[in-house]
């Protein structure tokens, strides 16, 4: 009897532990399949941004692999990736889990080119030919050292503090700025880096690339070569209401057309910045949702877009190549600036564009002195007001290719504040009623960095200020 009831309590015991691996089983199952549903399609887009930013980092920059994984790749899901670097082939290559890999190539250049299998390396390609001119002149018209100037009115216990709060202290990683630049009436009043960082480091601005590519049809404006009123020379519109799109309303992101800027999920500015051999085209055949010149929605394929147009402006490739360099990079000193192309040798006019803190400064200061640089007229006068002029539909946020503070979102910086924005936080801007420029790159986005705190902080360091 013992026996009986002894194999009795075995075989309940055993059918028990089939149901926990039948329910161990079926629970991983599920967990598999949600992963394989949710997760496995953007691993493409994981890949694709790691190796992205590991070529571009390392062989722009000269930064480790260790270094980027740990900083500029320290993003959720981005930091799954695994990542190796080529020196002989100047490539990056980046996995999820061994699956999806990805390749980004270095160009001496046109940078770093995220590709496909069904790019040819070993085919020629145009480079853009680069001047530097010795001015024999201080910062920003030179490369020498400004001499130490001292402003009456300026607080600079206040002003350290503010640039000095934006930084983390303590080993805390929330801030996350890399540098900071305050420039007063064209002098350098305020320089400070992060560990890792200096005036030399080159830094990706994101979307602060936007305000160059605008730049850059003002400065064709100004020589006559473009109306920015007249319609958008998009042959695949000719016969439908996308026709009355104008090169202006590209300008404002308020063409009406329909896009996605979701960075989260599959997207439209995910499909073009980690997927597409020809960024200029993922726009262009997106319907429309609003009437033209009334709908804003900001859009990094517009933005990209517009680099195509630019494209169309020149007879040849090296041409439009030359031309962003020798009209406007070169020509203001940014000679750290690099601007990044895609697979069709098209440059990255949303997203990809390297320089130093001191250049991104540089380029602020244009804009300050409304297209005037050191004597010389790069854009009409009126240009920096065209950029700075809120646009339908934006709410006082968005002009041409710039961001405003017309609305007040930071409600104790000046009204007239303008900037060119950049993921995690990169910025320039332009404060005309204080005769100033700040450079803010970093990490983090507004959530987590006080911008507002920032720009009141350093405007409230001067005695005589006025909003």
């Amino acid at each position: 009897m013992f026996y009986l009831l002894l194999f009795y309590k075995l075989l309940q015991n055993s059918l028990k532990m089939k149901k926990l691996f039948r329910f161990v089983g079926l629970a991983l199952l599920l967990t598999l399949l949600f992963f394989g549903y949710t997760t496995y399609p953007k691993l493409d887009l994981i890949s694709g941004f790691s190796a992205k930013s590991m070529a571009s980092g390392h062989f722009i920059d000269d930064r480790s692999l260790e270094t980027i994984e740990k900083k500029d790749n320290a993003i959720p899901k981005i930091d799954w990736a695994t990542n190796a670097i080529d020196e002989t082939g100047k490539l990056a290559i980046s996995s999820v889990f061994g699956l999806k890999k990805r390749k980004a190539i270095y160009r001496e250049g046109l940078g770093a080119t995220l590709i496909n299998d069904d790019f040819d390396v070993a085919k020629p390609y145009n480079v853009p030919k680069r001047t530097k001119n010795k001015t024999n002149l201080p910062f920003p018209y030179g490369d020498k050292e400004q001499k130490d100037t001292v402003f009456g009115n300026l607080d600079y216990s206040k002003l350290e503090k503010a640039v000095a709060n934006a930084f983390d202290t303590n080993g805390v990683q929330s801030k996350r700025t890399r540098s900071i630049i305050v420039i007063y009436k064209d002098k350098i009043i305020a320089e400070k880096y992060a560990p890792g960082i200096d005036k030399n480091s080159k830094i990706l601005g994101w979307s602060m690339t936007k305000s160059i590519t605008a730049t850059m049809f003002g400065i064709l404006q100004k020589q006559g070569k473009i109306d920015i009123n007249k319609r958008a020379p998009i042959i695949e519109w000719a016969n439908d209401e996308r026709a009355k799109i104008t090169i202006n309303d590209l300008l404002h992101m308020n063409s009406g057309l329909e896009w996605e800027e979701d960075y989260t999920k599959i997207s439209d500015v995910t499909n073009m910045l980690f997927l597409a051999e020809d960024m200029t085209q993922s726009q262009i055949n997106k319907p429309l949702i609003g009437k033209p010149n009334t709908t804003w929605n900001y859009s990094s394929g517009t933005s990209n877009l517009l680099s195509g147009i630019l494209r169309k402006q020149f007879k040849t490739h090296q041409e439009y190549l030359d031309f962003w360099y020798a009209a406007l990079v070169d020509k203001i000193g940014m000679h750290s600036m690099l601007v990044e192309t895609d697979m069709a040798g098209n440059y990255v006019g949303s997203s990809y564009s390297w320089a130093t803190t001191r250049d991104w400064a540089k380029f602020g200061l244009l804009y300050l002195h409304k297209g005037n640089w050191n004597g010389e007229q790069l854009f009409n006068a009126d240009w920096a007001k065209y950029v700075a002029t809120p646009t339908n539909g934006s709410e006082g946020g968005y002009g041409g290719h710039f961001w405003l503070n017309a609305g007040g979102y930071m409600p104790d910086a000046p009204r007239d504040v303008y900037s060119a924005n950049g993921y995690q936080g990169q910025r320039v801007f332009i404060l005309p009623s204080q005769e100033m420029v700040i450079v803010r790159m970093g990490l983090s986005e507004d959530k987590t960095f006080d911008f507002n705190g920032l720009l009141k902080g350093v405007v409230g360091s001067i005695r005589s200020n006025s909003k």
